[in-house]
């Protein structure tokens, strides 16, 4: 393929966790393209990032004109993606969004290729596909294929959503309110401004601003997206998502009600079939499990701690854990692209 026939890519976002990880699965997946701009807000303009070896100097969002480029990755939080993503999509570019902003728009595809690639067969009038939220792409990655296996009733979630889901800004923090823990420097964190409270050796129970219905929005996130990637607008999640300290990596546990009785051992052969899904499990009997700090490959979902209710066998229990940074935004939304480019984009 010729340079001029490859796409050239916009990253919103670049210097950010999200941005970088992009960057680096540019090359990590051997992406093809023709030009990479990197853009950012007017504090980063001007810094220097390596794409591939190749220098590239940051550029204002606000004063760029999107005409011209193929793919926009917008990685920069939803106020930003509300403000420049449909001015990219009105200028021609296709935009990947990794925020809130558009996900529950009718006329945005809110994809997980792993799950529903079939809604970008063809390209959306809207110009904009949605990446879902980092805690809903690694569970309905699991819950597609066990519907199959047997209709799902309901879904209860618990998520423990490391310091990173809050950007590299999370991770500072958890790492100054841990030390300030250590140091014995007290229990206030005067410079606590991304989480609720403070994050060191503790545990936030919500996660997002409260709703009136006394859950959060990252909670009821995980309902309305898992209902619109599965199709099925009737499907019945509740959540309860907690902040933990941990750097990276989102961890899960599921208790999955299924319409019919399920066997453990064909609930193990089916996650095991599943694509690029990691299944620990040395056989009944046994504890095997993923951590969060000690993940074996951090482009695939783990699960493990599979086992069958034994009071009510239609009830199983899962514990997963996926990189939130890839898995949860930046890898979904390059295998996003690369469904794109291989039907539609040229």
């Amino acid at each position: 393929m010729q340079p001029s026939n490859l796409p050239n890519i916009a990253i919103v976002g670049a210097t950010g966790a999200v941005g970088q990880t992009l960057i680096a699965l540019l090359e990590e997946r051997d992406f093809m393209y023709n030009r990479v701009t990197a853009l950012a807000s007017a504090r980063s303009v001007g810094r220097t990032l390596q794409v591939r070896g190749q220098d590239v100097t940051v550029q204002a969002l606000d004063t760029f004109n999107f005409t011209g480029t193929d793919i926009a990755f917008f990685s920069a939080g939803g106020s930003v993606s509300e403000k420049h993503a449909r001015r990219a999509a009105s200028e021609g570019a296709l935009v990947i969004d990794n925020t809130n902003a558009f996900r529950m728009d009718e006329d945005v595809p809110l994809v997980v290729p792993q799950v529903n690639a079939t809604v970008v067969d063809q390209r959306p009038a809207s110009n904009i596909i949605a990446n879902p939220n980092c805690s809903t792409i690694p569970l309905v990655r699991l819950l597609q294929p066990l519907n199959d296996y047997t209709p799902i009733n309901s879904v209860v979630v618990s998520t423990y959503q490391a310091a990173s889901g809050a950007g590299l800004t999370g991770i500072d923090e958890l790492r100054r309110s841990a030390g300030r823990v250590l140091s014995n420097a007290g229990d206030a964190d005067t410079d606590n401004t991304k989480f609720s409270d403070p994050l060191g050796f503790n545990l936030i129970p919500s996660i997002d601003r409260p709703l009136q219905t006394g859950f959060t929005l990252e909670e009821q996130k995980m309902l309305q997206e898992s209902r619109k990637i599965l199709g099925i607008p009737e499907f019945s999640l509740t959540a309860t998502c907690v902040r933990v300290p941990v750097l990276n990596g989102h961890s899960e546990t599921a208790y999955i009600q299924f319409a019919n009785a399920v066997d453990r051992e064909e609930i193990v052969q089916t996650l095991s079939q599943a694509e690029e899904v990691i299944v620990f499990d040395n056989g009944p009997g046994t504890i095997s499990y993923p951590t969060p700090r000690f993940l074996k490959d951090p482009n695939q979902v783990h699960v493990g701690r599979i086992r069958v209710n034994p009071d009510d066998a239609r009830g199983l229990w899962l514990w997963l854990i996926a990189d939130n940074i890839r898995i949860g935004a930046a890898l979904n939304a390059i295998q996003i692209a690369e469904t794109v480019t291989s039907q539609w984009v040229h």
